[in-house]
């Protein structure tokens, strides 16, 4: 393990904010799936959720740009389950969506455990969505053109919730739990034996937190 590396990573997850995420409603662009993902792994987002009603929709390796291996994506097959699922959890539903109810972007708190909801190119938010969402927020638009891009509207969302973030210093300390990122440290370190640790269903080896090394010989004993 290459120590410069090994440090990026621990110092990218000391950022991640557990408590904001996307919900990526059937929006079917590879290209605006890619660079969504790209702003949320730029914001410090661990989990990214998206509904996929059909092929077009789902966010692979591919279409991801490679992004994948650094932010978990969750998939679900309805808006409405995938809303009712975050809810369970606890997050505020922030659809970005022009309605008669709609507020500035920049008026919503994004400190508190918040998921943002962007929807298809063509038709915006679902109805489903719509329905169990907590607040609608509007980007303002001084031109001709009606909306933006939905990537380039979800970037512009992210980075105002991650102003209001640093300002509050959510990003001066780590806020996963230790469980959390001692996992993701060893996933995102030596994904290939993590992989053979998931599928074995045995734990991890410990790694040198310093270095990023393997304490234990992962060749023998009791991996195989």
């Amino acid at each position: 393990m290459n120590t410069k590396r090994f440090n990026k990573i621990k110092k990218v997850l000391s950022k991640r904010q557990p408590d904001l995420t996307v919900l990526v409603d059937n929006v079917h662009k590879a290209h605006n799936l890619a660079a969504i993902a790209r702003s949320c792994d730029a914001v410090g987002i661990q989990e990214v959720y998206a509904v996929a009603l059909n092929k077009e929709a789902e966010i692979t390796q591919k279409t991801s740009g490679g992004v994948k291996k650094w932010v978990k994506l969750t998939q679900f097959k309805s808006s409405e389950n995938a809303v009712l699922n975050l809810k369970e959890k606890g997050f505020h539903i922030v659809s970005a969506h022009l309605t008669d109810k709609s507020i500035d972007y920049r008026d919503i708190n994004y400190t508190e455990k918040t998921a943002v909801v962007v929807g298809a190119e063509l038709y915006g938010v679902s109805p489903a969505a719509q329905k169990l969402s907590d607040d609608f927020i509007y980007i303002p638009m001084h031109g001709m053109t009606q909306s933006l891009n939905v990537s380039v509207a979800c970037a512009l969302i992210l980075f105002e919730a991650e102003r209001q973030r640093k300002i509050a210093g959510l990003y001066d300390k780590i806020r996963l739990d230790k469980n959390n990122f001692s996992r993701a440290l060893f996933e995102l370190t030596y994904p290939d034996i993590a992989e053979f640790c998931k599928n074995k269903k045995i734990s991890y080896p410990e790694i040198d937190t310093k270095t990023g090394v393997l304490l234990e010989d992962f060749k023998t004993g009791k991996y195989f």
